[in-house]
């Protein structure tokens, strides 16, 4: 873990995509062919109460425990593909790049983050991304799930559960007892979101974004009844359509991956982009938020009003913002990556730059407008 960090905390957040065999999920878009794990928070939660994110949460001294190297493989970085350097004007996201060892931790990051996800997902929902033996699972397909004949009664798996959302030290002893490790060759690497500064709450995240693709239908889910109250399984152009008509609340950083992954309407094209595509490494994006007099503006890299030297840890108590309106501001740009929030419920991306790290950009979307014209 890095303990030097005083403004935000590192997490970890997995896609879980899940294919629907023999059902094709149907929206404005077209069919999907597969499904998106979304949890509803607790709204008593401190951060984005009631809101449906992508299972997760933070990093525990446990997932950078030197026990799991005796578990995993021995390889470099335990089998990880090794991440390309980034290309001249982008860098790779200091979450990644960390040295660890330097921290006093010999697991590297992109296995601790890996396991951080993959516990949290259990905690949260029940589901066990495990392979077993010592890995890395063989096939370049989407993942399996773990064989039911690997997986204890119902019972003992859900004393397992309560004992990892107590202690997270757990989840090991979990994977030795079943013989299994944490698929961490499933997870590719997709997106980092650092947490915007000034933020109502004051709560602050450094966010590893992983994509995972199941080849079978969706597993069993069950809520904790603690930090989620409620689950969802839905493909992104439904998820959407849901936020639109304001059965469910969705976060803009959220927003918009969904609003990439509408780019994605098969389980194996996702998969096998996701797959290259994750050895081009990511870029952390912090959103700087513009407030206009009806609304506010979260500016991404690349975007033309975006800082040149954004203030990360929110120390200068810099605060951009206009008595502009929206639609004056969208008139007189002309370089946009930035997501349009007039309120909670109505947000649209707006992006005309180049993706980096051989990434696509997400299809302009407005959350009041879901059909083929709002691929704007």
């Amino acid at each position: 873990m890095n303990s030097r960090l005083r403004h935000w905390k590192e997490a970890a957040t997995v896609l879980l995509a899940v294919g629907t065999p023999g059902r094709l999920s149907r929206s404005p878009l077209g069919p999907f062919d597969y499904e998106l794990l979304l949890l509803q928070r607790s709204s008593r939660s401190g951060f984005m109460p009631s809101a449906h994110v992508f299972p997760g949460g933070l990093v525990e001294a446990a997932d950078f425990s030197a026990d799991w190297l005796r578990l995993l493989p021995a390889a470099p970085r335990c089998g990880l593909g090794l991440v390309r350097p980034p290309p001249l004007g982008s860098t790779r996201s200091p979450l990644f790049a960390t040295d660890r060892q330097q921290l006093g931790s010999p697991v590297p990051g992109e296995v601790a983050f890996r396991i951080c996800a993959i516990r949290e997902t259990f905690e949260e929902a029940g589901i066990l991304l495990l392979v077993p033996g010592r890995g890395p699972a063989a096939g370049g397909g989407p993942a399996a799930p773990l064989p039911a004949e690997r997986l204890p009664s119902s019972a003992e798996l859900d004393e397992w559960r309560r004992r990892v959302q107590e202690d997270p030290v757990c989840f090991l002893q979990l994977c030795r007892h079943l013989g299994c490790v944490p698929n961490i060759w499933a997870l590719q690497e997709w997106s980092n979101w650092l947490t915007p500064a000034g933020r109502a709450g004051g709560r602050r995240y450094d966010t590893a974004f992983y994509l995972c693709c199941l080849q079978q239908r969706p597993p069993h889910t069950s809520q904790d009844h603690r930090e989620v109250t409620a689950f969802l399984w839905s493909s992104p152009a439904e998820a959407i359509e849901r936020f639109k008509s304001q059965e469910i609340w969705i976060a803009p950083p959220q927003f918009y991956e969904l609003c990439r992954l509408c780019n994605f309407s098969s389980l194996s094209q996702l998969h096998k982009f996701s797959s290259q595509r994750a050895l081009e490494g990511c870029e952390r994006w912090m959103p700087v938020i513009l407030n206009a007099a009806d609304g506010y503006i979260h500016l991404l890299p690349g975007d033309e009003l975006y800082p040149e030297n954004p203030d990360y840890t929110g120390e200068k108590k810099t605060v951009m913002s206009t008595d502009k309106k929206i639609e004056d501001l969208m008139k007189e740009d002309s370089v946009f990556h930035r997501i349009v929030i007039k309120n909670i419920n109505s947000l649209a991306v707006h992006v005309n730059i180049q993706a980096k790290h051989k990434h696509l950009n997400p299809l302009m979307i407005k959350s009041d407008c879901l059909d083929c014209n709002s691929r704007l």
